[in-house]
């Protein structure tokens, strides 16, 4: 009786959330699909992971929408890539953006299905390409991103997950 007992106790205890693992500001990130490790910023403001393309094309595979690109990186070596497009975002233009003051249009950009390892965690998340060579990280990784790896972000620290390990 008392083994029944121990287990009804442990059933009537209340469920607990697992806690985010918290992870800085600036992370490194593999691309296994791609074979790279690239510097990525982590952006609570940001709704979708971005990834820095260029050269974006989109084709009809199938049936079904295909996108091709390059990675626009400091290192890129001008490998095409192919992946199947999951949707398409719109992503509305800072409003600072615009030199004429008029209402910022919103642009459109392919979002594929990729996996992403930070630390010793594997996600498949989707990630919008667009041309970030003028940014420091050309890996931005946005909140849905981060619901994916059950992440918090400390701004005051950098790159604690180490070095990727999936």
């Amino acid at each position: 009786m008392k083994p029944l007992f121990a287990l009804l106790s442990l059933l009537a205890l209340p469920v607990m959330a697992a806690e985010p693992t918290v992870y800085g500001r600036y992370e490194n990130i593999a691309l296994p699909e791609i074979g790279e490790t690239l510097k990525a910023k982590m952006d609570t403001g940001a709704y979708t992971a971005s990834l820095s393309a260029k050269d974006i094309e989109r084709f009809t595979r199938d049936g079904e929408e295909w996108v091709r690109f390059r990675l626009a990186t400091q290192d890129a070596d001008g490998k095409v890539y192919e992946h199947r497009v999951s949707r398409i975002s719109k992503i509305k233009a800072r409003a600072e953006e615009d030199d004429e003051g008029d209402a910022p249009e919103a642009t459109k950009r392919p979002v594929v299905d990729l996996e992403l390892c930070l630390g010793d965690v594997k996600r498949t998340v989707e990630v919008n390409l667009v041309d970030r060579s003028h940014f420091n990280y050309p890996l931005l990784v946005g909140a849905k991103a981060l619901r994916e790896f059950k992440a918090a972000v400390n701004p005051a620290k950098k790159y604690t997950a180490g070095k990727p390990g999936c």
